[in-house]
């Protein structure tokens, strides 16, 4: 019989070969082969999911849901320490930023490259909406009393009425 075992630290993956035979077969290439195409085509184990170390609390208070106009959009916290805007269902504008000394963090992709986002605070220190170029995002739709360009006149929005 022939035999040969063959892996590959670095992809994370091993052939087995067996012929039941004293010569002919490269049982050496076959193993070579298998796990060259495995570590091609096979899609890769994603690494387990840990929580971020520390981040700092006025970063954290910024993920979670946010509206522009009805729109709802959700900003995550990378591990790396960068900030992620996108849809929270659909498609939709998605962005990828990065932290500046100044507090604000720039666009680096997508629609929003290149734009400041910036947290907007009211007097107590308390959030109140993150404005992105022109784009005020909310936590509310259309929150009352929200920094909102234009303005919103309560009395247009009664759907018809």
């Amino acid at each position: 019989f022939l035999a040969c075992l063959l892996l590959s630290e670095e992809d994370g993956v091993a052939a087995v070969a067996l012929a039941n035979c004293t010569s002919g077969p490269l049982l050496g290439t076959l193993a070579a082969d298998l796990v060259r195409i495995v570590a091609e085509a096979e899609p890769r184990i994603p690494e387990p999911w840990r929580p971020a170390p520390e981040v700092d609390g006025s970063v954290l208070e910024l993920a979670g849901a946010w509206y522009w106009g009805t729109h709802s959009f959700g900003l995550r916290l990378p591990a790396d320490g960068s900030l992620e805007l996108g849809p929270l269902a659909g498609s939709g504008r998605r962005a990828r930023f990065r932290a500046e000394p100044d507090g604000t963090w720039t666009g680096l992709s997508g629609y929003y490259a290149g734009e400041t986002l910036r947290a907007v605070r009211r007097e107590d220190g308390s959030l109140s909406h993150l404005d992105l170029g022109s784009f005020v995002f909310t936590r509310e739709p259309y929150e009352v009393g929200a920094s909102v360009p234009g303005g919103v006149e309560p009395e247009a929005w009664r759907g018809g009425e």
